[in-house]
């Protein structure tokens, strides 16, 4: 032994064996210092064990274990290391710390246990009472505690057996046993898939091979709880129930064995073995029953796990799942059934089922009383002796074959949480013993399940406020109506439902209109939209909460029967095989539970959010919650978003109405405009231009910006265009128009805004020389490009209108010869800013200088472009461009 080693080797004199044994097998884990650690240590060695046959030690076993993993990672706080040594004549189990220093005893010294209720010390206890041989090895970096649990003597051949039993009691199975075999590989995806795999589920191995299982197992989520099949996965070995989804759409249950393995390379990959539901027999671990000598009077054991097993399942349908499988099993009964009550203990929800369709019964809902008298009501214990004698007495098992049934109530405190049942497909099964010994059961659990419920209540509210706050950010994010009604499609597939569909209403006159259709499939989403067309749309009710609506249901169920029905009757399978194909993959999509939602805003019903589940599915309730604080606030984001809409629509009205429909010709005179509003479209901008005739030839042009942006701004704006073109008719100058305008400003009082405005008259000459007079009050000045590329101010400043009574101001007249061009702009342009540059009326000459020979309009885009180029941030402020060029006039 090397120094710093230590090594204590405890063992019962009666078994101690000399001699090394041969390791046949082995399997090894490692667990986080967590408390769930404990229970996963617990799961990993009893599936191992099983695994290899020796379910006869299992339970000494897995209690060992238990105690030597608890004083790792809850006493010692470090993880642990188990690993599974298997022989010929015994099991070896080492649980390795990371705590050496803890102490450590000596060969020489007596080793005190101490009490039987002490906490810390009882796993070596219970390997003296329990194990063949055990000891304690310590090193420098670990200490390990081993026991040894010999194998019990077995006839040559013999790995499990069970009583000979007469046929009729028998398991029931198909004439042929179908067993598909689908190995899984460490990604999770298909590797292979056998000729029974094909047969069961319809596909072929090349159509599955490369994708996930997942696509393919109709596995329960919920939003907030991460337990599923990809999880199941990952164990070394797995057994229960779920459902395959079929190519045609439907879903087969099927009791699945699963078993980890890894290849020669050391990769990990997944072995499942599936039959359907009604064959579990075949793959199904026997439930081990005590040995005829073994103490039965329950002491020291816990009613909870003599009924459920340990360890019990973490996870409340892990629980729920494994209630029924006993219960069943129990009362040798051909199915079993356990249904949670809500809240208010008026109905009662399917969470778990065996024998029965479970994919088509999981979180149907049925009523708490279902009939008067005592076996009408669920809070009681029924038996049901002939199920066909009280037609709909256990709405759950209609139409599923079952005649005798026992159902008991699950309570808590005297409240009612649940009912559990078992069912027979013969009558006369069950008697008031049979309900006792389930009523027995029921009550060991009930608590025990009613605390994993309000658990997993919960991690849904935690996961359903995640949810909420999430939509609502992305919600808030958008005011335009078609990404709202996306997100809130988007938000609910596949979360909360299989598809989606968004009916809107304009207002209360109209009709609702389908307006958006999602399906998790985006294959089906042509189909579900054609299907949803041709049927009415649900009634507007303002009513909050979900409501059914079967009408998708039927309209799919009767199209995919016409189809059918067409098909036989034309006898020409190959022409409308694709047809047939879509309409019962449609009738399947939609085939399940659909409800409705409300949009209710202010008051009004603006739309409802339709959810659906493909066949035979059902919403649970707690979805259908989540679902309906989710259309409440899609319904007032989508409100918000038609408000805006209207406000822009209105904003873009009546912006165009205070700029002029069209310019008019001016002869001999070239004129281009450009105008750019800033922002998003929903505000009225302050700048404004326009060109107008006055008489006798003279043309009246002006461009301005009012103070400002909104409703205020427009009124100016509309004021003051309007008044240029009657005062200039009225035959004013341009001061007397100005001034005039500007007492009109100061008149609006509060709403007066200052205005910038350049204003002039134009008149064309004989000569192709053009004539103008001007007044600049307060805005940028216009420049005159000469063809020899000069660039001049072409105006003299003058006070700007509506801050003074008092104004006297002049026009300066001035001529354009041929070829010149007059550039007038508003401060958006001049003011463009990029950092700390801006262009100013230097760099606006500077780039009219390079614009020689050119048209007004192409004036106008150079100037602009130039603009844009100057910074890269979007302008923030309106801008416009009025350019005129002198062409001369044309004489025939």
């Amino acid at each position: 032994m090397g120094t710093g080693d230590l090594s204590l080797d405890i063992r019962t004199a009666s078994t101690t064996r000399t001699g090394s044994s041969v390791i046949t097998a082995r399997a090894a884990a490692t667990f986080e210092p967590v408390g769930r650690s404990v229970a996963t240590a617990r799961s990993f060695v009893r599936d191992t064990l099983q695994g290899w046959g020796y379910t006869d030690i299992v339970d000494d076993a897995v209690v060992l274990t238990s105690e030597l993993v608890t004083n790792a990672v809850v006493h010692a706080g470090t993880s642990a290391e188990v690993l599974c040594l298997r022989s010929d004549d015994h099991i070896r189990v080492e649980v390795a710390d990371r705590y050496p220093e803890r102490e450590i005893p000596l060969q020489s010294a007596a080793i005190n246990m101490g009490s039987p209720d002490r906490e810390g010390g009882r796993g070596l206890q219970l390997c003296a009472a329990l194990a063949g041989r055990w000891g304690v090895d310590y090193s420098a970096t670990h200490k390990r505690v081993w026991f040894q649990l010999d194998l019990p003597e077995r006839s040559v051949g013999t790995r499990a057996a069970g009583p000979a039993l007469p046929s009729e009691l028998l398991p029931l199975a198909d004439e042929r046993v179908r067993v598909a075999v689908v190995q899984i590989d460490k990604t999770g995806a298909i590797t292979a898939w056998n000729e029974d795999a094909e047969h069961l589920f319809g596909y072929s191995a090349e159509q599955v091979t490369g994708k996930p299982l997942t696509d393919l197992a109709a596995w329960p989520h919920t939003p907030g709880i991460s337990t599923g099949i990809a999880d199941a996965l990952q164990l070394s070995r797995w057994e229960g129930s779920y459902g395959v989804r079929g190519s045609d759409g439907r879903v087969t249950p099927v009791y699945a064995s699963h078993l980890r393995v890894r290849d020669t390379d050391g990769d990990p990959s997944t072995v499942c073995l599936l039959v359907r539901n009604h064959e579990r027999a075949v793959l199904q671990t026997p439930v081990r029953v005590p040995a005829p000598d073994s103490p039965s009077d329950g002491q020291g054991s816990d009613p909870f796990e003599v009924f459920i097993g340990s360890p019990a399942p973490d996870d409340l349908d892990g629980l729920l799942q494994r209630t029924v499988e006993r219960a069943r099993d129990m009362l040798d009964g051909d199915s079993a059934f356990l249904l949670l009550a809500t809240d208010d203990e008026t109905e009662l929800e399917v969470r778990a089922s065996t024998g029965l369709p479970s994919a088509r019964q999981r979180f149907a809902r049925v009523p708490v009383e279902v009939g008067p008298g005592r076996y009408g009501s669920a809070r009681m214990p029924a038996v049901h002796e002939d199920l066909t004698q009280v037609p709909g007495a256990v709405p759950l098992l209609n139409g599923t074959g079952m005649r005798s049934v026992v159902t008991v109530p699950l309570k808590v405190e005297g409240r009612l949480t649940g009912s559990l049942g078992v069912a027979a497909e013969s009558p006369d099964r069950y008697s008031n013993e049979e309900a006792l010994r389930l009523q027995f059961a029921a009550d060991r659990i009930a608590l025990a399940v009613e605390s994993a419920r309000l658990g997993e209540l919960e991690k849904l509210r935690r996961g359903s406020l995640s949810f909420l706050v999430e939509a609502s950010d992305l919600l808030a994010g958008t005011l335009d109506r078609d990404q709202t009604l996306a997100l809130m499609a988007q938000m609910t597939v596949p979360t909360l439902a299989t598809w989606c569909a968004v009916y809107t209403i304009a207002d209360q006159a109209s009709e609702p209109f389908l307006s958006y259709v999602l399906h998790e499939d985006e294959e089906r989403i042509d189909g579900l939209k054609a299907l949803l067309s041709k049927i009415a749309p649900p009634e507007p009710v303002p009513t909050p909460g979900a409501r059914v609506w079967s009408a998708p249901a039927e309209a799919a169920h009767q199209a995919a029967l016409r189809t059918s029905m067409r098909s036989l009757g034309l006898g020409e399978l190959a022409s409308v095989s694709s047809g047939i194909g879509t309409t019962l993959q449609t009738a399947s999509a939609v085939g399940g539970e659909t409800v409705v939602l409300p949009l209710v805003a202010r008051n009004r019903v603006i739309g409802m959010l339709t959810l659906g589940k493909p066949s035979d599915e059902h919403f649970r309730q707690e979805i259908l919650e989540l679902a309906e604080d989710l259309s409440r606030r899609a319904a007032l984001a989508l409100d918000n978003a038609r408000l805006y809409s209207e406000r822009m629509a209105i904003s873009q009205s009546l912006q165009r109405s205070l700029l002029p429909p069209e310019l008019p010709e001016v002869p001999g005179v070239e004129v281009e405009v450009i105008y750019r509003a800033a922002g998003e479209g929903n505000e009225v901008g302050g700048d404004f231009y326009d060109l107008f005739p006055i008489s006798d030839g003279a043309y009246g042009f002006a461009i301005g910006d009012v103070c400002g942006t909104g409703p205020e701004a427009a009124a100016v704006t509309g004021l003051a265009r309007h008044a240029l073109r009657l005062l200039a008719r009225e035959g004013f100058g341009g001061p007397a128009v100005l001034e005039r305008l500007n007492a009109a400003i100061l008149d609006e009082g509060a709403r007066s805004r200052f205005l910038t405005l350049l204003y002039g008259e134009l008149w064309p000459q004989q000569d192709g020389s053009a004539v103008l007079k001007m007044v600049c009050a307060g805005h940028p000045l216009p420049l005159r490009l000469r063809q020899d590329g000069t660039v001049v101010p072409f105006a003299e400043p003058q006070p700007l209108l509506g801050v003074m009574d008092d104004l006297e101001l002049y026009e300066q007249t001035m001529t354009l010869d041929p070829g010149d061009v007059l550039l007038c702009v508003t401060d958006g342009i001049t003011e463009r800013r990029e950092g700390t540059r801006m262009l100013g009326d230097d760099g606006l000459a500077e780039v009219l200088s390079t614009c020689t020979g050119l048209t007004a309009g192409a004036v106008a885009a150079r100037i602009m472009r130039a603009v844009e180029r100057f910074a890269a941030d979007a302008p923030s402020d309106d801008m416009a461009i009025l350019t005129m060029r002198v062409a001369g006039l044309h004489h025939d």
